[in-house]
């Protein structure tokens, strides 16, 4: 498990700029080759929309959105009773919007997408 994951971090690495861009249908929404391949390898589609429809309701607020992904503390979580946290800013340091998920099977501890002009990406 360790190991995927592990290739999962290092892949994404590799992912910069995109031939081409996926759409969400229902939510119309895109996302980048970086997405597509996290959503596929990590199984994670279920990210891949929360954090689209997430931002795309926080656009009115700002145009640019970071979405940080971070999974809690063994501690944390059973203090708070969640297992990961998304916040979602501005990029400035200002959080528009936490969302709080009591489980997750998403692998990585970590993660930072980028949600501008209707685009998720890395």
């Amino acid at each position: 498990m360790q190991s995927n994951i592990s290739k999962l971090n290092e892949n994404l690495k590799h992912f910069y700029g995109s031939e081409r861009v996926f759409q969400l249908p229902l939510i119309k929404t895109y996302f980048t080759d970086g997405i597509y391949y996290l959503a596929q390898a990590g199984s994670c589609i279920w990210l891949v929309t929360d954090a689209s429809i997430i931002a795309k309701s926080l656009m009115n607020r700002s145009r640019f959105i970071s979405i940080d992904y971070r999974r809690c503390s063994p501690q944390e979580q059973e203090n708070l009773g969640y297992e990961a946290i998304i916040n979602y800013s501005d990029g400035n340091g200002n959080i528009l919007e936490t969302q709080k998920y009591h489980s997750t099977d998403f692998p990585l501890e970590k993660l930072r997408m980028f949600f501008v002009n209707n685009t998720l990406m890395l």
